[in-house]
């Protein structure tokens, strides 16, 4: 077998689904794409991305002694419909790849196994990246014939449709590359037309600071009112412009049995996820990449969704964390509570909790 073949082979008997190679060049496009994205201010509160745009967008500036670059991706598609909860507003909707593990721990561990396979077998010299550095790792994973990404800008495969994970490994070997992914999206709009924020100024152009994702997620402020009713009651993540994708009748259940759903994350219960104290919160999501956002965030996002529920007798979940440690929570809080009970309710209670309100901001969600 050839290097490529044999590199090929020990990736997938390592439990990766696809591998494919390019250069550590190619990638003038989707550089051009991230200043502008940059430029726009569409990153809002990722200000890493701003830090290392040229890092980013040429490999040889994060590691000079590159010459090849392999992609591999792991299938996490759970062979249902990632939005069936949506229509019932008591339960919230978590992204189906926060369901489980974090596959940050998953893939790393596999792509360091197979980076000390080739550094042992080749003498080669490899760094491995899964979500961590300054690596652009869809504009790669299409350059390496792996997919193509698509008007919502991620990545699409033939294979596997919209649920995949990916890692690279820089390399001094020097592999051939393989053909780059065709796009196939043709005149779809499925993705754009979706979003419920309105996330894509035009096609391949996210703008994060809309998009449910990033809102519920990276962002570390107060949700602006004007998404909260859009985001419904997605408390983690949103998969509307991945899951509509017409490529996904080929996705296929994942093998990975630490990336099928949790039982208890596939409808959680709005009126539990509220009341969740701090220690409650990191031992529920331990391992789970949900961890990282903290509980303050994560009860902020459950109160939007306790707010869409149109469910009154959730009103008490709200008002009982009025006095929360926490602004964002007591904020949203009030947001909840004044969309869930009547104006007179609302004007009788407004009073004596606003005269104990010093946050700025918590005060606003009570004029």
């Amino acid at each position: 077998m050839s290097l490529k073949q044999e590199i090929y082979q020990q990736a997938h008997a390592i439990g990766f689904d696809q591998v494919g190679f390019t250069k550590p060049s190619g990638l003038d496009w989707a550089g051009r794409m991230l200043r502008r994205f940059v430029e726009f201010g569409r990153h809002g509160d990722m200000h890493w991305l701003s830090k290392n745009v040229e890092r980013r967008a040429n490999p040889l500036v994060l590691w000079p002694s590159t010459k090849s670059v392999i992609v591999v991706a792991k299938n996490y598609g759970q062979g249902s419909n990632p939005l069936s909860n949506l229509s019932n507003t008591n339960i919230g909707s978590i992204s189906v790849y926060a369901r489980n593990r974090d596959y940050h721990q998953i893939v790393k561990g596999r792509l360091k196994q197979l980076g000390l396979w080739m550094a042992n077998s080749y003498s080669a010299d490899v760094k491995v990246f899964v979500d961590t550095a300054a690596v652009m790792e869809k504009p790669l994973a299409a350059a390496a014939g792996l997919g193509w990404q698509g008007k919502h800008t991620n990545l699409v495969s033939r294979e596997f449709g919209s649920w995949t994970f990916l890692g690279v490994i820089f390399t001094t070997l020097d592999i051939p590359s393989d053909q780059r992914g065709e796009d196939s999206c043709g005149s779809c709009r499925s993705c754009l037309d979706v979003c419920p924020t309105n996330a894509f100024p035009e096609p391949y152009q996210l703008d994060a600071t809309r998009c449910i994702s990033y809102l519920t997620i990276e962002h570390k402020g107060q949700i602006a009112k004007q998404f909260r009713q859009a985001i419904g009651n997605r408390i983690f993540g949103c998969d509307d412009c991945l899951a509509v994708c017409p490529w996904n009748k080929f996705a296929q259940r994942t093998r990975e049995l630490k990336l099928l759903s949790r039982k208890s994350l596939l409808a959680p219960d709005l009126r539990n996820m509220a009341t969740l104290n701090d220690e409650e919160f990191r031992l529920m999501f331990s391992g789970s990449p949900i961890k990282r956002i903290g509980r303050d965030r994560f009860i902020r996002n459950v109160l939007v969704a306790l707010g869409n529920s149109g469910n009154s007798s959730l009103a008490s979940v709200a008002s009982s964390l009025f006095r929360d440690s926490s602004p964002l929570v007591r904020g949203m809080a009030v947001w909840a509570w004044r969309r869930l009970v009547s104006s007179d309710e609302f004007t009788k209670n407004r009073g004596r909790y606003l005269a104990e309100e010093r946050d700025p901001e918590v005060v606003g969600e009570w004029e």
